[in-house]
């Protein structure tokens, strides 16, 4: 927020919304580990931001305006001048013939009425207190393209990497890119950001230029710069808003140059519950019920980028308390949770995921996370950790829930060892959901529907007509119809039958059999469920999932007949 952090401090104690406890609870925090004095409370679920933004809104005798969630159009915020918008931080949200209203963080600043006075004449001004993230949000509006940007910094003379590395990292905080690609090519280097699992394209750099980007990104990773035929890895932790983003930086070599990867490790993932992964009921108490066990194994499997590490460190927030002592092998320590400690893979040293799980062991641990089991040894050693009384999380490279024992099988750990252990599976991935403000329903036939799939009568009333949602575009979700992701899942709880069968070292198909007729909804399913529900769409169902029993799907998009 524009409020530095010690004057929030004040303004929740002085409106009650804190003790001088937790106020001492949350300094202890920020000096022991990478976050703010609200970090300690959003972390802990003890505020909201919303809860913030409503005290400090109290505290200034204004009311309290969500941008979050009331987003203005982008005609709107424009109406106010870029100077007077970014000068003053103040967005327009709402007029009418008689009065202005806006929102700004910052509502103690005296000029804001005389200059909105001056420009709207002689409608009333209300002015509103919003979060200063969600005010950034809204500012960005009055961003020129990144190329545009890229050339006024050159025609200004400043010193173009520092400047434009500035921009892209903004831009992909704004966007929340979860990564950052500089790719040469002969004419350009093409910058593109991957935001909710798609690539876009953002920017072009001449050539001429990038070696200085290339060796400034080298330096702040604290790789070498005269490096230029090995892969070298990195990291950066980049100051915004006084707040420190940690990046992971991969630089290896191509035939056309260097090419950079930045993944951006987004705080907000820190804060993610159990409920905020989108699960279903069903599904969410299988898990409670497995994490409750005093050992054995939970394995979440997928591929890379399916929200595996968010969904394993929501299980160590939930379990998290000063009773137990937690410790987790990973490569690379992603997020950092308090009270958890962390142990990151180091080759060099040999400290692998076996040995690091070996020496935890000593550690005299309640739950073990091993960021990944990847080999027999890896594998022989966790099962023995649960065996030996341990709670254990790992994620586990398969293709489906169905895979996952026999290929730990194949990894040499016995039949019988594995089903005194082994209490869980969760197989997920990650879809696009529909954008909140510009989701509409349609209808559809089956006939509709068989044409991007076609055994749709399985899952759809042969007769119904069927209301399926999407997403028209706004400036909310930069016209592309989807913003933010959530889970769909499988979620396989081990019981006495499945035990038994694992004993016969059973094949995936025998597995997958079992889970039918047991009545386990498989990922397609439960994807189902939520296109049903207007979370997301068919099409991006059908983009991520497989459709049980191998149905063959068209390249056909699903195409809206109306809009209702």
């Amino acid at each position: 927020m524009n409020l530095d952090q010690s004057r929030i401090r004040s303004i929740l104690l002085v409106q009650n919304y804190i003790n001088e406890a937790e106020a001492k609870a949350a300094d202890d925090f920020v000096k022991s580990q990478n976050g703010t004095f609200l970090d300690y409370f959003f972390r802990q679920g003890r505020l909201s931001p919303d809860l913030v933004g409503q005290a400090i809104a109290e505290f200034f005798k204004v009311s309290y305006y969500d941008l979050n969630t009331n987003i203005p159009d982008r005609a709107l915020v424009l109406k106010i001048p870029e100077q007077i918008g970014k000068r003053f931080r103040v967005v327009l949200v709402k007029e009418t013939d008689n009065e202005v209203i806006v929102a700004t963080d910052d509502p103690s600043e005296p000029a804001i009425r005389q200059e909105l006075s001056q420009l709207f004449g002689n409608k009333n001004i209300i002015i509103c207190f919003s979060l200063t993230e969600n005010v950034d949000s809204a500012l960005v509006v009055y961003k020129k393209n990144l190329n545009d940007r890229f050339n006024e910094i050159v025609k200004m003379g400043q010193k173009v990497a520092p400047e434009i590395i500035n921009e892209i990292f903004g831009d992909a905080l704004d966007l929340k890119a979860s990564d950052i690609h500089f790719e040469p090519q002969k004419e350009a280097v093409v910058i593109r950001l991957r935001v909710d699992g798609f690539l876009h394209e953002v920017a072009r750099i001449p050539t001429a230029y990038y070696e200085n980007i290339l060796n400034r990104i080298k330096l702040l990773a604290g790789v070498s710069t005269v490096e230029h035929f090995s892969a070298q890895d990195g990291a950066i932790r980049y100051e915004r808003n006084k707040k420190a983003i940690d990046m992971r930086v991969s630089i290896v070599p191509t035939v056309e140059g260097e090419k950079i990867v930045i993944r951006v490790l987004i705080e907000d993932k820190k804060s993610f519950s159990i409920g905020d992964l989108g699960l279903s009921k069903d599904d969410e108490e299988k898990i409670m019920r497995a994490s409750k066990k005093p050992f054995g194994m939970i394995l979440v499997t997928g591929p890379t980028g399916s929200g595996k590490t968010t969904t394993l460190y929501a299980l160590l927030k939930y379990l998290s308390s000063p009773e137990k002592n937690i410790a987790t092998i990973e490569d690379p320590v992603e997020y950092k949770i308090p009270g958890v400690n962390h142990i990151q893979v180091n080759s060099a040293t040999n400290l692998t995921f076996a040995e690091g799980l070996k020496s935890i062991v000593r550690q005299d641990p309640d739950i073990i996370l091993v960021g990944e089991v990847r080999d027999r040894e890896t594998a022989s050693i966790a099962v023995n950790a649960s065996l030996s009384g341990h709670l254990l999380f790992s994620t586990f490279h398969a293709n489906d829930a169905s895979s996952v024992i026999p290929r730990f099988l194949e990894m040499g750990v016995e039949s019988f060892y594995l089903s005194l252990t082994l209490k869980l599976i969760i197989s997920q991935r990650l879809v696009r959901k529909i954008c909140e403000k510009c989701r509409y329903s349609y209808k559809a036939s089956s006939k509709d529907l068989s044409a991007v799939f076609p055994q749709a009568e399985r899952f759809f009333d042969k007769d119904a007509e069927i209301t399926l949602y999407k997403g028209k575009g706004c400036t909310n979700c930069s016209n592309t119809g989807y913003k933010g992701r959530t889970g769909i899942f499988e979620v396989v709880e081990i019981g006495q039958e499945m035990q038994d069968l694992m004993l016969k070292n059973p094949s995936a198909q025998q597995i997958w059999a079992y889970e039918r007729s047991h009545g386990i909804k498989p990922l397609f399913v439960d994807g189902l469920d939520k296109v049903k529900s207007g979370v997301t769409t068919l099409d991006e169902l059908l983009r991520v999932a497989d459709i049980p029993e191998e149905i063959t799907v068209s390249s056909t998009p699903l195409v809206p007949k109306k809009i209702k």
